[in-house]
């Protein structure tokens, strides 16, 4: 296969079917063939990157999923945000989820930045 940009779908379908072909042939990565491999996998993520992008979690939802995940209470947040009003409101979207409120939330639920600030 003629390894370049993969300008639509069925180049990229193709590109997966061969792909997998090499897999099953198991190549050395430092051959020549499993060199190949490599970039055409370059090529498909870059291909996926454009077209398949995966959207960014909305901050709030990845908030309330990692309280679901540790057993959070809203209660449980006042001693690191302030006061049950505003966790409420917070969480309800009525209030902004501030930078500070982000970076307390990255360390403390281990929320990765980029999702918080989105």
């Amino acid at each position: 296969m003629e390894l370049k940009l993969i300008k639509n779908d069925t180049e990229y379908e193709l590109m997966l079917e061969w792909i997998d072909d090499q897999f099953d042939n198991k190549p050395h990565p430092e051959s020549k063939e499993g060199n190949n491999l490599q970039i055409a996998l370059l090529l498909i993520k870059a291909y996926e990157d454009v077209h398949y992008q995966i959207p960014t979690p909305d901050p709030i939802e990845a908030i309330k999923l990692k309280m679901d995940e540790k057993g959070l209470k809203s209660k449980d947040l006042v001693e690191w945000v302030g006061s049950k009003s505003y966790v409420s409101a917070l969480l309800n979207r009525k209030k902004p989820l501030t930078l500070k409120l982000a970076k307390l939330f990255h360390e403390k639920l281990g929320i990765p930045a980029q999702v918080l600030l989105s």
